[in-house]
């Protein structure tokens, strides 16, 4: 019988019987390693949830990044319009009117000697703030009652889908020439009111949509079964998962009602002179767009860039947020 000679290079690893196997010294380091997963303690790598994927994917999405600088250079004018224009929007020469540009005067001047630049760029602010005010206004009324509408049902749901269909049936913009018609507030307050009273129905048939959806799931059904309360359940396990849809639609919404805003106030209800705004400047300057069209394009230029990085911004999120889209 041969003789066995003992490989140095061989470890000795013990098993869970008392005897003995013969191993390589990898593979003996390989059973000291610790395992990575559920049943080790090594790192693991923690699942992403949908709002990180989302993140990521907007990171990505030229569009919502060219939209968010946008929205970013609009509102830091807003809050600080002084940063890029020095002069008044309510200083007006009137042997300057309907003039062109002028060294300091990059957009010449309107019908009435007033700097046109300087009141397109504070224009900003009050459309920035209808906008971001009236859309915070929406949500949070349409969100609420949506969700507890499709939460309790019954009575109740059925009582706030026939309110809704009310305001549905009533024209945006008739409805506003009516309401408005009769404020003589020179502030944004009542525009912003209106916008909420016809505005809230569509966010709150949303809310109501994905609340509904949201409480069929497992999970809501396992922690009502465990005793959870309804505050409970729609706070921590059905707002969160039902709340992509209202973000998005409140998004795409809120260049809708800066647009609204400067239609209402080029027809004489929304913002009244000397309130500065780029619907009544662009109201102001129709009349003298063959002698002065540079009084009416920069104002109707800044609205519309505006309008369209909201628009931008919202199908960014939408994408990012829908899973069907991935």
């Amino acid at each position: 019988m041969p003789e066995q000679h003992h490989d140095p290079e061989r470890a000795i690893a013990g098993t869970g019987m008392g005897g003995g196997m013969d191993l390589g010294v990898d593979e003996a380091e390989t059973l000291e390693r610790t395992p990575d997963g559920p049943q080790g303690t090594g790192s693991q790598k923690k699942p992403r949830s949908l709002w990180s994927d989302a993140w990521r994917d907007l990171r990505r999405n030229p569009v919502f990044i060219v939209s968010a600088l946008i929205i970013l250079f609009l509102i830091v004018i807003s809050l600080w319009p002084s940063l890029i224009a020095s002069g008044s929007p309510l200083k007006c020469d009137l042997a300057k009117a309907q003039e062109g540009s002028q060294p300091g005067h990059p957009f010449g001047f309107n019908g009435q000697g007033c700097d046109v630049y300087t009141r397109t760029v504070y224009g900003a602010r009050t459309s920035v703030a209808v906008g971001v005010l009236a859309t915070l206004g929406v949500a949070l009324l349409g969100s609420v009652l949506g969700a507890l509408a499709g939460f309790f049902g019954g009575v109740g749901d059925s009582i706030l889908s026939r309110i809704t269909d009310v305001f549905f049936a009533i024209p945006v913009v008739l409805g506003g020439l009516v309401l408005l018609s009769v404020t003589t507030s020179n502030t944004v307050w009542p525009v912003i009111g209106f916008i909420v009273l016809l505005g809230w129905p569509q966010l709150s048939r949303i809310a109501r949509g994905s609340v509904i959806t949201a409480k069929q799931n497992d999970y809501v059904q396992a922690a009502r079964a465990l005793g959870a309360s309804n505050s409970r359940l729609v706070l921590r396990h059905i707002a969160p998962n039902a709340i992509a849809p209202v973000i998005v639609v409140a998004t795409i919404a809120l260049g809708t009602y800066i647009s609204l805003e400067a239609t209402l106030s080029y027809l004489g209800v929304g913002l009244k002179p000397p309130s500065v705004s780029w619907g009544i400047d662009i109201s102001a300057a129709s009349p003298y767009v063959r002698n002065a069209p540079h009084a009416l394009l920069w104002p109707s230029g800044a609205l519309a860039v505006t309008v369209l990085a909201f628009i931008m911004l919202g199908d960014a999120v939408r994408d990012a947020l829908d899973p069907k889209l991935r």
